[in-house]
């Protein structure tokens, strides 16, 4: 068997390279673009084995690099090119984006320099009557881009996972749910698709929901680290009932149930937002969404400071991703603070901007999901216009929930600290929230630790925690009297920080 027939293309990498077949016998200059694992090598490899010539990859390009000095790039690229063109009609250079992100970096002290050396290779490439082919993830260097034909590789369908996975599992590629799959992460890679049918074909009785779960397990492209992040379930939230019913029938549904969602259409709220006091859940509720959804899910957070130089590259890296591998969701965590300062303005535009896009139907299974203390302090035009198309509070608990978590936080404590009236503390903690609640047990051990400690006579178990109830009550009355008047009003109303 020769190698072009070992070399097996999907079919948008097929149609790639009919097209580059087509392109070089009539072009001096060809680029090939795609993003990394959609299959530009094999593509290529595949043009040389039909065509002949020669692909100069990174390890051509160092061993060029080593025999020069290290800063001596654009030198090392354009002899590599030279020599190549003195011995072959048909020179390709892959992963040439490769050398850009080092000349393109901000501290790199020869501007341009890149330029200047491509287009001298270009003019003797062309001079000398021998063909240039360019692979490349992004655009390509200006120089190369005025005079090449160009052709990105197609985003991968359902018949493209299918021609990975039957190259690899064989017959136990025949009862997979392609399409499925590929609705589930439309933006797999090659290899991402080889690496997961090289582990799964080991599986007895793998079918579809096996091959899922098995990216599901993957983070395959969140921005968060889910080790990372406490583990929290909807159980763990208490007094927030119609709130987690809300985003169960209107965010997680259309993520979970594939059948569904196939067969009606669902797709997730546009945009979602979760207004209310500190310590409610707001926070506790994104956690619980990372962990369920996995891969699916993208933090916008206060790590990201408006204003900053790659503030707007790395918002808009993440609505990428989350197009990409939609159905998702965008999580705006705080967004009240991010619209704080200067440059808010600018962000809300992009916002706007984003929030309207996700109608399309490229995008239109991904969910915003905002969350703010107060809705008032949200630009208006976020509001309006049926852009927040879920409105949902996270109210402060109320005496039956402030029971249940103090009783959780009391439980496995020893006596006599861990003998308390739970329905008393409850009343005496009206207007807490759920953290402050966790701060008041912690509070009461530390008290009753000191008297323990220092021989103090012991008082009872309550009057521990209905002291570190008051004391909570005073900082939050401190705080909100050093604040400007609208930040005060809104800690009178329960907005405050705990």
């Amino acid at each position: 068997m020769t190698l072009q027939e070992q070399i097996v293309l999907t079919p948008a990498q097929e149609q790639a390279y009919q097209w580059l077949m087509e392109a070089i016998p009539i072009a001096d200059v060809v680029v090939l673009r795609g993003r990394a694992g959609s299959g530009r090598s094999t593509i290529i490899e595949k043009v040389q084995s039909s065509m002949g010539g020669i692909v100069l990859g990174m390890g051509q390009f160092m061993e060029s690099l080593s025999a020069r000095q290290p800063d001596a790039i654009e030198e090392a690229l354009l002899r590599m090119i030279e020599q190549a063109l003195t011995t072959h009609s048909l020179v390709i250079i892959d992963d040439l984006h490769l050398v850009m992100k080092v000349v393109n970096s901000c501290d790199y002290p020869r501007t341009y320099l890149l330029d200047a050396a491509l287009t001298a290779i270009l003019a003797e490439a062309a001079a000398l009557g021998k063909k240039l082919v360019f692979s490349l993830d992004g655009d390509p260097p200006w120089p190369v881009q005025r005079r090449a034909y160009s052709h990105e590789i197609a985003e991968y369908a359902p018949e493209d996972y299918e021609a990975v996975c039957r190259s690899l599992l064989g017959e136990i590629a025949e009862g997979l749910d392609y399409a499925r799959i590929h609705r589930f992460i439309p933006s797999l890679t090659a290899q991402q698709l080889r690496n997961a049918c090289r582990w799964l074909r080991r599986k007895q009785g793998l079918d579809t929901d096996g091959f899922l779960e098995y990216l599901r397990a993957q983070d395959l492209t969140s921005n968060v680290e889910t080790d990372e992040v406490q583990r929290v379930d909807w159980s763990d939230l208490k007094g927030v009932d119609a709130v987690i019913h809300e985003l169960e029938a209107k965010v997680a549904l259309p993520f979970e149930n594939d059948s569904l969602s196939d067969e009606l259409h669902l797709k997730p709220k546009r945009g979602v937002l979760l207004a209310g006091p500190p310590g409610t859940g707001k926070t506790t509720i994104g956690r619980a969404l990372a962990h369920r959804l996995k891969g699916k899910f993208f933090l916008i957070d206060g790590t990201m400071v408006c204003g900053a130089s790659d503030f707007f590259e790395k918002v808009e890296k993440v609505f990428a991703a989350a197009q990409k591998n939609a159905p998702s969701v965008v999580f705006i965590d705080d967004a009240d603070v991010i619209f704080e300062g200067t440059g808010h303005y600018g962000f809300y535009r992009y916002l706007l901007t984003m929030l309207d896009g996700l109608k399309s139907g490229k995008a239109e299974r991904v969910c915003v999901m905002m969350t703010a203390m107060h809705a008032g302090s949200l630009p208006a035009a976020i509001l309006r216009s049926g852009r927040v198309e879920l409105w949902l509070e996270t109210k402060l608990p109320d005496v039956e929930a402030r029971a249940t978590i103090l009783g959780e936080q009391l439980c496995g404590l020893p006596d006599p600290i861990g003998r308390v009236d739970l329905f008393r503390l409850a009343s005496a903690s009206h207007g807490l929230t759920g953290a402050d609640l966790k701060n008041v047990v912690e509070d009461g051990k530390l008290l009753f630790a000191h008297d323990r400690a220092t021989g103090k006579t012991l008082r009872p178990s309550d009057e521990y925690f209905l002291e570190a109830i008051e004391s909570i009550r005073d900082h939050r009355r401190n705080y909100a009297r050093s604040k400007p008047p609208r930040f005060a009003e809104s800690v009178k109303f329960g907005f405050g920080v705990s």
